[in-house]
């Protein structure tokens, strides 16, 4: 058989990316988790909306709320100069994004601090401006960029000072938890490799607005009861205080003439039961 014609292309600054990131993460143990939700009252409080939140941020903000109770999702495991946990004060949402970058898809990532604590509004204003704003000045994808131009050997350990000695870089340039939703696509993953402790990911909301969520975790830090447990409070926190707040979201917007204007609004608690 005569040999295929072709040719070699360089790594791409996206593909160098992604490269840089599953080095860094080969070695997590990651475990993943699955429960199917019921969040049919989410989807009928959404379509209330003219303009809904994405999913996305939804589940950023309802994840946020259950780890500012349960520290363990804010917990990091940190290999050198000696194994420990580094824990966060406040979680911070990662959150992916995909982007077109000189005629590429790429995924970028932006980070949502405290994402509990903000209105839906601003957090969808944030979203927005990811999406849309040239990715060159979107700060956090500039700054990934930025290092991802550099030399390999300078790469490797910049990776490795930020994912494995530093829990305050680490939380500062890749989060405490990581979201990368693709079930509106058609499809998703059935896991996720990165160097957070936890990761979230679901399939296709269905018609009756059932949905199965997977909760991707570092072994190392989290056990499976807790892991499951997170599962379910998160289901609540959705259940509730996203669905008290999508629902006043509604009615402020249908009593604004026009019924588009965006309203911001401070966060109803989150209850989690």
């Amino acid at each position: 058989m005569p040999p295929s014609a072709g040719h070699r292309l360089r790594l791409s600054i996206p593909r160098r990316f992604v490269c840089d990131l599953l080095h860094a993460s080969r070695h997590a143990p990651i475990v993943t988790f699955e429960r199917r939700m019921d969040l049919g009252t989410v989807a009928a409080a959404r379509k209330r909306l003219a303009c809904p939140p994405a999913w996305v941020l939804l589940f950023a903000k309802a994840f946020g709320a259950v780890a500012a109770r349960r520290p363990e999702l804010r917990q990091t495991y940190l290999p050198w100069p000696w194994p420990l946990l580094w824990q966060a004060d406040t979680s911070v949402a990662s959150v992916a994004v995909e982007r077109d970058y000189r005629g590429e898809p790429g995924v970028f990532f932006g980070f949502l601090a405290a994402p509990e604590t903000v209105p839906l509004a601003d957090l969808m204003a944030t979203l927005d401006e990811w999406k849309t704003k040239p990715v060159d000045e979107v700060r956090p994808f500039r700054r990934q960029i930025r290092f991802t131009r550099l030399p390999l050997p300078a790469r490797r350990f910049i990776w490795k000072y930020a994912t494995a000695w530093s829990g305050r870089v680490k939380t500062k340039n890749f989060g405490t938890f990581g979201l990368s939703l693709t079930g509106a696509s058609g499809a998703t993953a059935l896991n996720l490799i990165g160097p957070l402790t936890t990761a979230l990911n679901t399939g296709v909301v269905q018609d009756d607005g059932t949905v199965d969520v997977r909760l991707h975790f570092d072994h190392r830090v989290l056990d499976g009861m807790p892991a499951a447990r997170a599962l379910a409070e998160l289901e609540d926190a959705l259940r509730t205080g996203i669905v008290a707040e999508l629902n006043a979201m509604a009615d402020a917007e249908a009593n604004v003439p026009g019924g588009n204007a965006r309203i911001t609004f401070r966060p109803p608690d989150v209850v989690v039961r």
